[in-house]
């Protein structure tokens, strides 16, 4: 099996790049992670202009219809950039509405969604880390009533797709009664997440919405599993930049061999894992049987690499590695992210074993 990337996908990845560099630079990049509130409206619509607002929304409704592997390719790259903004939860409610919505839901909000002007979100996570649909509570029968924790862009979502009792998704305007927001503090700041607390919320069941809950939630382990291989890639990039740079007892530190076996580990545990995150993309289109494991495989192992290889970023860049003035704390954080939101790596590992029967 071919598993070289198109042309067009190459250039997908490389606009997206370039876009990044332009639009969020270092400097920018620490002022949005600074601010004491989500600030990342104009990199946001910088993007959606871009299209990658619309990338999961069928062709029919003004988006792109791309596969998955196209939006874990942008979300590899964001991941790189370690990019501000709303992407990971906006992404996945287009792909529930695609997957799950009735003709009229449809067509009331993919167009929207797509262009960029309005912004949709998840909410998964109930109190005590339930991320799993089968661990959902929130009664949702026409009114919403619950709590819903780490939702993505919680404060500046137009349209929050909700997972409730029985495993199914409803829709809920951020407007609407009974809907109360509420900021959390956490160490990632280049993703803001919110407390959403539903009292007797007017809420719209999404048609097919228990099979779209099963989709999207593999999907979000995708995308987090591409997001963690960027970042590790700018670990290690970063780390090796610095080594050439930094000089101890005259030489740069990059001439000692201890540093120099500890870049190649990272490097090596790295680039392999490539091929994981792919092939789960490719499965969640195309290979249904196998979607659901090898999203959860992806979660776990990339997952884990980005934090070990942070981690080693950080030794790497010595005293100034772990602290607020070094960039490479950002990426540790939003490694910390990935390895949270939609579950533990162990957790997922359990799941694969399960799937596989063991």
């Amino acid at each position: 099996m071919d598993f070289g990337l198109s042309e067009e996908q190459e250039l997908l990845q490389g606009t997206v790049r370039q876009f990044l560099e332009k639009e969020c630079p270092p400097a920018r990049l620490r002022e949005l992670f600074e601010s004491p509130d989500d600030r990342s409206g104009e990199l946001w619509a910088g993007m959606a202009e871009l299209g990658l607002a619309g990338l999961a929304v069928p062709e029919r409704e003004g988006g792109a219809g791309l596969a998955l592997l196209e939006l874990a390719l942008v979300s590899e790259q964001l991941g790189y950039g370690a990019a501000p903004g709303p992407f990971l939860g906006h992404s996945l409610a287009c792909l529930a509405l695609a997957a799950g919505g009735s003709p009229e839901q449809q067509r009331r909000w993919l167009p929207r969604l797509a262009s960029g002007e309005c912004l949709g979100s998840i909410g998964f996570a109930e109190p005590g880390a339930a991320w799993q649909p089968g661990d959902w509570r929130l009664s949702a029968a026409g009114r919403a009533s619950g709590v819903k924790a780490f939702v993505p862009a919680a404060e500046r979502a137009d349209l929050l797709v909700i997972g409730a009792a029985g495993g199914g998704l409803v829709l809920v305007e951020r407007g609407a009664g009974g809907v109360k927001v509420e900021p959390q503090d956490v160490a990632d700041r280049t993703r803001r997440v919110g407390r959403l607390v539903l009292e007797d919320a007017p809420c719209e069941a999404l048609a097919d919405g228990g099979a779209a809950a099963l989709r999207v939630r593999d999907a979000a382990l995708v995308l987090l599993a591409a997001d963690a291989l960027g970042g590790a890639a700018r670990c290690v990039e970063k780390s090796v930049e610095y080594a050439k740079t930094r000089e101890q007892f005259g030489v740069p530190i990059g001439h000692f061999q201890a540093l120099k076996h500890q870049l190649a580990d990272m490097a090596l545990e790295v680039e392999p894992s490539r091929a994981l995150v792919w092939f789960a993309a490719h499965a969640f289109d195309h290979i249904p049987d196998e979607a659901a494991r090898a999203a959860a495989l992806a979660k776990a192992h990339l997952c884990d690499v980005y934090m070990q290889v942070a981690r080693d970023a950080v030794e790497a860049h010595g005293g100034i590695g772990y602290t607020w003035e070094c960039d490479l704390q950002i990426w540790f954080k939003r490694a910390l992210f990935d390895r949270a939101f939609c579950g533990t790596p162990s957790e997922h590992r359990e799941r694969a074993a399960q799937l596989a029967g063991w």
